[in-house]
């Protein structure tokens, strides 16, 4: 099992930038995919934007490309969402996540939070107007 933990949430204005981390422990040998996810009270986990562990690619959902990336740090082993130009939509609590499998996952599956076994505890993103 992975271990996630999440900093980096806070209050800022629209249209400024803010950088979550994740930093995984644990059996972290055996992940491959880790992810962020976005959760407003009375909605559904929406998926954010993910990444592959050993070969890098990335995907992001339509609605933040361009302003939101992932990213990583071998050495820490931590990854980060870059959120850029932020937009009072996009305040939400924010989630990482890692499938916890050698194992790649197809890209429908790595949008849907069922695909991930071990999650971070949460942060807090509001974006003021």
């Amino acid at each position: 099992q992975v271990q996630l933990v999440q900093s980096g949430g806070g209050l800022v204005q629209s249209g400024g930038s803010l950088r979550l981390s994740c930093a995984a422990s644990g059996r972290t040998f055996s992940t491959n995919t880790m992810a962020w996810f976005r959760q407003s009270p009375g909605k559904e986990r929406e998926f954010v934007a993910a990444m592959n562990w050993s070969g890098g690619s990335t995907l992001s959902a339509d609605s933040v490309k361009g302003r939101f990336s992932i990213a990583r740090d071998n050495v820490k082993n931590t990854v980060y969402l870059q959120m850029n130009s932020l937009k009072p939509e996009n305040t939400s609590g924010y989630y990482c996540a890692a499938h916890a499998t050698r194992a790649a996952l197809t890209t429908s599956r790595a949008t849907t939070p069922r695909a991930y076994d071990d999650w971070g505890q949460g942060t807090k993103v509001t974006v003021a107007s």
